[in-house]
């Protein structure tokens, strides 16, 4: 007997709330995939991330170029209301992860989506991380991101050899902020920018295909990008000397409840909608006019 009722990923003829955009016959650019990131890199063409933690904003992000989406789990704070990252579950990264996937392919279908890992799912060793990355790429994940140097490099080629593109995170790691003692700009002491070099080329070497630079000084940005000739740098907060940038998607359209960082500006005070607000930071970032380094790094 065939079954009347939709399922959860197929679009429905109608909908009263009308929240997504219709689904795109035939995709307006190629999918971004590993290849076609270190094409733009040869190239000199700036990649963009912003997060997401829904369908409808993941759709949005898609269909207005951005080419890659981090289902970040900094949605403690931004969704959850949490004072940090620390308290997100695998369940959570599990759930936002399944609902972004499910809004990319009601739009192009293109986007690069990058899941992070969280607090205390690849720590334990190699093969919890297998585990918990397995997870989250059967819910739609492309990549997943780990933060941390050192220990972390054994995970990463652990990974990478079993098929899981690994994207890394150094600088403030948000989820060891207690042990960093607050957000803080990392690497400002020789010793400490000597340490956040030599992890990035262990991270690389390991396999790592992207890594994400946050709060670190702009020229040791700069400098670790050009050190990484496979491995490609996303900076937030980290100057523009780097292969791409990343924000969250909250506080590039000014929905920040607290303080918002001076590595952020937003992008919706002119655009007039948040697709025109997506589409401003993805030419921002491509033509070099985000970020300033005179106003946005250190």
């Amino acid at each position: 007997m065939t079954s009347t009722h939709p399922t959860d990923t197929a679009a429905p003829s109608g909908t009263p709330y009308g929240t997504l955009p219709p689904a795109s016959p035939m995709p307006g650019r190629k999918p971004v995939s590993l290849p076609r990131l270190a094409h733009m890199r040869a190239q000199g063409e700036k990649i963009t991330m912003l997060t997401a933690y829904d369908a409808t904003f993941a759709a949005v992000a898609d269909a207005a170029g951005v080419d890659c989406v981090l289902v970040g789990d900094s949605l403690g704070m931004v969704c959850q209301g949490r004072r940090s990252t620390v308290g997100v579950s695998m369940t959570d990264m599990l759930y936002h992860t399944a609902s972004v996937a499910r809004g990319i392919h009601r739009s192009q279908g293109t986007i690069w989506v990058v899941a992070d890992m969280p607090y205390g799912s690849y720590a334990e060793s190699p093969e919890q991380a297998m585990r918990n990355a397995c997870a989250l790429m059967q819910a739609g994940a492309h990549m997943v991101k780990l933060e941390g140097g050192g220990w972390t490099a054994k995970t990463v080629e652990f990974l990478v050899a079993r098929g899981v593109p690994v994207c890394a995170h150094l600088g403030l790691t948000p989820q060891t902020l207690y042990a960093l003692g607050g957000y803080r700009v990392q690497g400002r002491e020789e010793a400490e920018a000597q340490l956040l070099r030599l992890q990035s080329k262990e991270l690389q070497e390991a396999g790592a295909a992207m890594l994400v630079l946050e709060m670190v000084p702009a020229a040791l940005a700069a400098s670790i990008t050009q050190d990484l000739q496979h491995c490609h740098t996303i900076g937030i907060g980290a100057g523009n000397g780097t292969a791409g940038q990343v924000l969250v998607l909250h506080d590039m359209l000014g929905m920040n409840l607290g303080k918002m960082p001076k590595f952020v500006r937003n992008f919706m005070s002119d655009a007039g909608s948040v697709k025109g607000a997506m589409q401003a930071y993805v030419q921002a970032v491509k033509d070099g006019t985000f970020p300033d380094n005179s106003v946005h790094a250190w």
